[in-house]
C-alpha cells in the first residue's frame, strides 16, 4: 500500500507516518522503480502500536519500544514493556497512600500556628522535635519549601510552612513515604482545601487508568506486530 493508505488506517498524516520511518519506529518501505515508498500490513500495525504507546508513555518512550519490537529477540521491548508497568504500578500506590493520608490528616484537626509570623529551621525543628537536617530534607524533596532571608539566604518559616511541616511530621510519624506526600503536599499547595485534594487525585487517578488502558492496547499491537513480522518471514523462506 501507499504512505496515504498507510496514514488513514493509522490515523496519522502521510508527513508523519515518513516522520514514524525516518525515526525507525516504523521498518523501511520498499520502493518501486519510480521511487515511490510501497508499505505492508506490518507498517500499519506498527504505527498503531505506537500511537497507543505514547498515550501511556509518552512519545520518547514509545519510541523505543516499538524499535526493540523490530528486533528478533523480544528481551529488551519486554523490560522495557515490564519498566512501564512498574512505574504505573508505584504511581497508582502512591496515588492510594496519598488518598489515604488525605483522609487520615482530615479526620484529625491540626492546632492552628501560634506565636510570631515566621520562625527558623531551628526554632520549627524544636517546636516538632526532628533535626534541622530533617527539614532541610522536606525542603529539598519539595514537601515544606520556605522562602529565604534577603541578605543571608537563611530559611524563614511562614505560619503556613510551620502548618504544611505540621502535616508532613504527623503523617511521616503513621508511615506515609516522600512520595506520596511529594504527591499530597503538591496538590495541598495548590487548593489548600482537603476535599478540593481529594477531587484533584480522582482526576489523577483517571489518567492512569487511561495509561494503563492505552499500554494494555499498545502491547495487544505489539502482539499483532510481532506475529505479522513472523508470517512476514515464513512467507520469505517459501
Amino acid at each position: 500500500m501507499r504512505t496515504a493508505a498507510v496514514a488513514e488506517r493509522s490515523g496519522y498524516s502521510v508527513q508523519q507516518i515518513r516522520n514514524l520511518e525516518r525515526d525507525g519506529v516504523l521498518p523501511p518501505a520498499t520502493r518501486t522503480d519510480t521511487g515511490y515508498r510501497r508499505y505492508r500490513d506490518t507498517h500499519v500495525i506498527a504505527a498503531r502500536a505506537y500511537r497507543a504507546l505514547a498515550a501511556g508513555v509518552g512519545p520518547v518512550a514509545a519510541k523505543r519500544i516499538v524499535r526493540a519490537a523490530h528486533h528478533d529477540s523480544p528481551a529488551t521491548m519486554l523490560a522495557l514493556l515490564d519498566a512501564a508497568h512498574a512505574r504505573l504500578d508505584a504511581e497508582r500506590r502512591d496515588l492510594e497512600a496519598t488518598r489515604t493520608a488525605v483522609r487520615h490528616i482530615g479526620s484529625e484537626p491540626l492546632v492552628e500556628v501560634r506565636g510570631s509570623d515566621s520562625m527558623t529551621i531551628s526554632q520549627l525543628g524544636e517546636a516538632l522535635g526532628v533535626r534541622t537536617s530533617t527539614l532541610r530534607h522536606w525542603d529539598a524533596m519539595g514537601l515544606v519549601t520556605p522562602g529565604r532571608t534577603a541578605l543571608r539566604g537563611e530559611r524563614v518559616y511562614t505560619p503556613a510552612d510551620v502548618r504544611d511541616a505540621r502535616i508532613v511530621h504527623q503523617l511521616r510519624r503513621a508511615g506515609y513515604g516522600i512520595p506520596a506526600l511529594r504527591l499530597l503536599m503538591g496538590e495541598f499547595g495548590a487548593t489548600r482545601r482537603w476535599n478540593e485534594v481529594l477531587d484533584r487525585l480522582t482526576v489523577r487517578d483517571a489518567d492512569i487508568e487511561s495509561r494503563s488502558l492505552a499500554l494494555l492496547a499498545g502491547a495487544s499491537e505489539l502482539h499483532a506486530l510481532r506475529r505479522e513480522r513472523a508470517s512476514c518471514r515464513v512467507g520469505a523462506g517459501r
